[in-house]
């Protein structure tokens, strides 16, 4: 049964058609993403589905006694009440079974048989409901949703846009509606509440309607996808990342489907203007009638060709040295609490840097230090190298004047670019006709980044520090961002939490964890797959074979291999031990003749730089066998 059915729904501004005769069916267990390019009218399309707009045309019928959620992107909490007492909202049934049993309890006291038989009706479905477990229920989504428990008697007013954002969601996730509308669910999140929501929604009974730029996030929650043009909506049974397959193929076989048609249309128009008058007329008459009849095909709608357009180049800068930063004994504290303390970490040329970590953990703090924007209590060195031009993009797009409109943010970095050419090098960013002239303040958040990331490459820079550099972009321009950053000659530090970017981009990781810092020597998905690795290590169990019919001489023989083998596992794990001893006494002597060295033997740095590397790869491959060997002898 469909949970909601949409009918040639149709809607527009000012006349300018925005959704055409859109038609589709959401039933229970449909978990399908909505995808299309941004202003193309994804988020008006949720509005129309959740009855905030009213369309032009068409139908949206929800089921009878259906609820429906919608986490909009803006948030919509009110400034007043605590964190619980927003979650409990949208546990709205549960809480009114709370007073519905709580009155009924009272009216038991009067010992009325009446009064009791309601009691136990009350009570039976507060049970069934389980109303009984909603203070477990709310604290279990805070928990998840990145509230501690004493975080859930904050004033809502005192949160952040990010907490409130979160906070919403866990208000439409706490009711379980049976269709579930999502706009950008993932923009607040970070990696593992991510992974979380994923496996979430997963589970989720009813219906499913997600708008996300978060290409893993799609993939992992949505088998189906509904692209948004503007003259339709296509359903594939497909993955995000199937689908952009599936879309190509599809296009291709369109266009030349279209080719066909306009060159049979070609050859006809030609046999009728040479025979109309001759010995084939009625021929010639045959098939322009034919031709009459005929329907054309329109051009296939490409919705992501304009988007995919955009480019992001970076200008040429000269070449850094090959060790572009030298960070010692790192310290940062906020609030109270220290977020990294005795960090150091050596930037070589050509590092592509991916910072992770959970939100408020310090992945900004620490980006901010190395770039030499720290807070004046900050504690610890950074020493550059030589050649440096750097630039630093602020997901807070800190670097806008909101009051400026796009030429004139251009223009305030390169003042010997007229207007025209301001705006054409605009467009080259999908902002185009009037936009260039309209003040940031009124532009989009994707616009507003599509603005500063334009502002940043227009000056040559071969060092980059970029805090969220996705947010806000949509996914072809997200794509080509990371094809510039792949193929940038420079070094690259940056703070994500968009998974395929941190893969496609990253070369080396710093993770924010319990135990601290912990820098990784390899790409996202190498730090992945070691994190995976070890897990197995931690879940792996002793596999019961059952009894078996060995005589007594080869049990002996087993314990006696299991015993050597437990002796040999030992003594690997007491060489290894003195073996990173060594190693780590050894990288901090080198680091320390690196931070002393002086700054013109470039030639003795890139050696004594190139020995660092090769030590710490090497401790870290004795680190991991010295942790997997360790846990496997603590469960053995």
């Amino acid at each position: 049964m469909a949970l909601l059915d949409v009918a040639n729904l149709s809607f527009g501004f000012a006349s300018v058609p925005l959704i055409q005769e859109v038609t589709f069916r959401l039933e229970a267990g449909d978990r399908i993403a909505l995808v299309a390019p941004n202003g193309t009218g994804k988020t008006t399309l949720l509005r129309l589905l959740a009855g905030e707009l009213s369309p032009d045309a068409g139908t949206v019928v929800r089921a009878k006694g259906s609820s429906l959620g919608y986490y909009r992107q803006s948030d919509d909490l009110g400034s007043g009440g605590t964190v619980r007492e927003a979650l409990r909202q949208g546990f709205a049934p549960l809480v009114a079974l709370e007073t519905e049993l709580t009155e009924a309890e009272a009216a038991a006291a009067s010992g009325e048989a009446s009064a009791i038989e309601r009691l136990s009706e009350v009570t039976d479905r507060y049970l069934h409901s389980g109303a009984d477990q909603l203070d477990r229920r709310l604290e279990t989504i805070a928990t998840k949703l990145g509230f501690s428990p004493t975080g859930l008697e904050r004033e809502t007013g005192s949160l952040s846009g990010g907490e409130r954002g979160r906070l919403s969601l866990g208000a439409v996730l706490a009711g379980e509606p049976d269709v579930l509308l999502l706009d950008e669910p993932t923009n607040h999140l970070d990696l593992d509440t991510i992974r979380w929501l994923e496996s979430f929604l997963v589970g989720w009974r009813g219906a499913v309607l997600v708008v996300s730029h978060d290409r893993a996030f799609l993939d992992g929650v949505c088998p189906v996808t509904l692209e948004l043009g503007r003259r339709s909506l296509r359903r594939y049974e497909a993955s995000f990342t199937g689908y952009q397959t599936l879309r190509r193929e599809e296009l291709e076989r369109e266009r030349d489907a279209v080719a066909d048609q306009a060159a049979e249309i070609a050859r006809t128009e030609e046999f009728i203007r040479r025979n109309l008058a001759g010995q084939k007329t009625k021929q010639a008459q045959a098939r322009r009638t034919r031709l009459e009849k005929l329907e054309r095909l329109d051009r296939p709608e490409d919705v992501w060709g304009k988007a995919e357009r955009v480019r992001f180049r970076f200008v040429d800068a000269p070449r850094s040295g090959d060790i572009v930063l030298s960070a010692e004994k790192l310290w940062a504290d906020r609030g109270g609490r220290t977020l990294f303390d005795r960090f150091d970490l050596l930037v070589r040329r050509g590092d592509r840097i991916g910072i992770i970590g959970s939100n408020g953990c310090g992945k900004t703090t620490l980006l901010s230090l190395l770039a030499g924007r720290g807070a004046p209590q900050d504690r610890g060195s950074v020493r550059r190298g030589t050649n440096l031009v750097d630039g630093f993009f602020d997901q807070h797009l800190g670097s806008l004047d909101s009051t400026r409109t796009g030429v004139e943010e251009i223009r305030s970095v390169r003042a010997d670019l007229n207007v025209d050419a301001a705006r054409e090098y605009l467009a080259r960013f999908r902002l185009v006709g009037d936009d260039p002239l309209r003040s940031v303040s009124s532009l989009s958040g994707g616009e507003r980044t599509r603005v500063a990331l334009a502002k940043l490459l227009l000056e040559p820079k071969n060092l980059l520090f970029l805090d969220e550099p996705t947010n806000h972009l949509d996914i072809p321009a997200a794509e080509i961002l990371e094809e510039a950053l792949v193929g940038f000659p420079g070094t690259v530090l940056f703070v994500s939490h968009d998974r395929r970017f941190l893969e496609n981009v990253s070369t080396r990781i710093i993770a924010f964890g319990a135990a601290g810092l912990d820098t990784y020597e390899g790409s996202f998905g190498d730090y992945l797959a070691m994190l995976e690795r070890r897990a197995r290590v931690l879940g792996d169990a002793p596999v019961e074979t059952g009894p078996t019919r060995a005589d007594g001489a080869e049990r002996h023989r087993e314990r006696r291999a299991a015993s050597r083998e437990l002796e040999r596992k030992h003594r690997r794990l007491r060489d290894l031990e003195a073996d990173i001893t060594l190693r780590e006494a050894e990288l901090a002597t080198l680091r320390k003749e690196l931070a002393e060295a002086p700054g013109d033997r470039w030639e003795a740095l890139h050696e004594l730089a190139e020995r660092e590397r090769s030590l710490g790869a090497e401790l870290e491959r004795r680190m991991t066998e010295w942790l997997m060997l360790s846990e496997e002898l603590a469960a053995g």
